[in-house]
């Protein structure tokens, strides 16, 4: 495992040269910068043709620097071939980690950290299946200091740190334990709040989860290494919890991340009501559409809800036979009979044979999933049981059978999809629907005395995390433990290109209004004069009326955007029934 130190190798310094970051040649296929580029964009190409086919790699192959010899570093092939030929490094074709055996360890140069973004960015805009041929990725642009970050970089020392360690249990708290841990391992959450963009310091809001979260993160990414007690993040959900989630009883981990994500949302800076694009939202939310179609009259009633996580029922026979994740999925948008209390809006009628179908109309960028493992047949909690059914779950998961759009593609085509094989007629890029496993949780034992654990991904390592206890694990032994919630991120998210998000434009015209504020403000109080006064009021109501234009003019342009998708939708649906009646006439 490479070495966390921070400390640059002498010798690789030496084989780099003097050359600044930007002046490193890598066009020299025999310069060191040039021949480790070549075998980081190797490694690239090689690990997307390898989840393209889907299958994984099998160990860690390292390549060496100056020759073609691959060798796994674990069963000592690497060690040996090093010590024979006399080489001086060899690198780790998935890391990019370069080892020094004057050193003898993994060594770390900022330069060669650089140089590998650069080359794996390169490959995969060269190799991406998730750009569209009518649209130019935007190429990727490193981050450069400007003036006031340098000024705010002076002094400022780097701290080796994990981003491991484990969480002590308060009393009964491991269902909380287990669910930070996988909100730290949450890329998205953790650049949001390790890029400063809440600063609990700064923050003025009484019992504020998010202010909780920006400290869990800057203790987890500190040099301590010792396990951390959250005791101020209990108590603020505490607070921030109705009676039935607060107190040292057990509590069910999965309610816990509901109260967590919406205690988050409710204390970010962007928090609204009606598209709210606040951490959580643009992290968690998607939306599901559910489909009423009427058995008499053939009329659909489609309604669209937002979601934070899906829950999936499971069903396992005996023997161990267990269930699947694409089992549950299925099931979960498989079409269901509501029975004669349906009546038809449309035909006025009841329908014995009306069914309701569920599909995902909007994939959120995280997919959380809770499988239904306590169940309650009444509302005495005493009379709850635990699911023990074992759960097959993937690595990898494509979502595109489960859309909306997928399903009325394989229902325009007829009852066995396209081809007889459902799935495979989603009208759009595959590669923007899939996910990858970063965290699992886990409950072991009874429902009344049972504990916590779960697994997380950091980086290209897997570690199980037991409260205060962290070990490193495999990706095997978390595909085969009993899993009761499952988190994935989606390997390619959707952007514009060379356009400022949304809400990067709200976030700055809010601090904008915010500094006009505090300016008007201490104006104010400096004069204080009734002019002021009377001004400041009118800059207020000018804000006002400002942000609701301003609202108003988003809302409408989301109405526009949701109208012409469905006019797009509408022309591709058309288009498919007349390919179809084309295909039928020459038939």
């Amino acid at each position: 495992m490479p070495s966390s130190s921070s400390s640059s190798c002498p010798h690789v310094a030496v084989a780099l040269g003097g050359a600044g970051d930007g002046e490193l040649s890598v066009r020299d296929a025999n310069s060191v910068a040039g021949k480790y580029t070549s075998v980081v964009t190797w490694a690239a190409y090689r690990s997307m043709s390898a989840s393209a086919s889907g299958s994984g790699l099998n160990g860690r192959p390292t390549k060496r620097r100056k020759c073609s010899f691959i060798g796994c570093w674990h069963e000592g092939h690497m060690r040996q071939h090093l010590k024979t030929s006399g080489h001086q490094f060899c690198v780790d074709s998935r890391s990019g980690s370069v080892y020094c055996t004057e050193c003898e360890d993994f060594i770390y140069n900022h330069k060669l950290e650089k140089l590998q973004l650069r080359a794996t960015v390169a490959a995969e805009e060269k190799l991406s299946k998730a750009q569209s041929s009518k649209s130019i990725r935007e190429p990727y642009k490193p981050w450069t200091p400007n003036a006031k970050e340098l000024e705010a970089l002076q002094g400022a020392e780097p701290i080796p740190c994990h981003g491991r360690r484990g969480l002590l249990n308060l009393g009964q708290t491991c269902y909380m334990n287990v669910v930070l841990q996988c909100f730290i391992h949450n890329p998205l959450l953790r650049n949001y709040f390790l890029s400063d963009k809440h600063n609990s310091k700064q923050c003025k809001t009484e019992n504020c989860t998010s202010c909780e979260m920006d400290k869990l993160y800057a203790e987890i990414y500190s040099d301590s290494s010792t396990p951390y007690a959250p005791t101020t993040f209990l108590s603020t959900s505490w607070k921030a919890s109705p009676p039935e989630l607060s107190g040292y009883a057990q509590q069910d981990a999965h309610e816990f991340f509901m109260a967590c994500v919406n205690h988050i949302h409710s204390t970010s800076r962007g928090c609204t009501n009606v598209s709210c694009n606040c951490i959580i939202h643009s992290t968690f939310a998607g939306s599901l559409q559910s489909d009423v179609c009427c058995g008499l009259c053939g009329s659909v009633r489609s309604t669209v809800d937002p979601v934070l996580d899906v829950s999936l029922e499971l069903r396992g026979g005996g023997g161990g036979e267990g269930d699947t994740l694409g089992n549950c999925l299925r099931r979960f948008t498989q079409p269901e009979k509501l029975g004669k209390e349906y009546s038809c809006a449309k035909c006025a009628k009841a329908s014995p044979e009306a069914t309701k179908r569920f599909s995902i109309r909007k994939l959120p960028p995280v997919l959380a999933f809770q499988f239904k493992r306590f169940e309650h047949k009444t509302n005495d909690k005493s009379s709850a049981r635990k699911i023990d059914t074992p759960v097959r779950f993937p690595a990898v998961l494509n979502m595109a059978p489960y859309t909306t759009q997928a399903i009325k593609a394989n229902a325009s085509n007829g009852p066995n999809g396209v081809n007889g094989h459902h799935g495979h007629g989603y009208p759009g890029r595959d590669a923007m629907c899939e996910y990858d496993l970063f965290a699992v949780i886990n409950h072991e034992g009874g429902i009344d005395n049972g504990h916590y654990t779960n697994f997380a991904r950091c980086k290209d390592e897997w570690f199980r995390f037991d409260d205060d206890k962290v070990t490193p694990s495999t990706l095997g032994a978390c595909l085969a433990s009993n899993a009761y919630m499952c988190f994935y991120v989606k390997r390619y998210l959707d952007y514009k290109p060379n356009t400022v998000p949304s809400y990067v434009r709200s976030r700055e015209q809010e601090m904008m209004r915010e500094k006009e504020v505090e300016k008007e403000r201490a104006e104010h109080e400096r004069t204080g004069t009734a002019e002021r006064d009377a001004k400041e009021l009118r800059l207020e109501r000018e804000r006002e009326r400002e942000a609701k234009l301003e609202r108003e003019r988003e809302a409408r342009e989301a109405r526009e955007r949701e109208r012409e998708r469905e006019r797009k939708e509408r022309e591709q649906a058309s288009r498919l029934t007349d390919l179809d009646e084309e295909l039928l006439s020459l038939s």
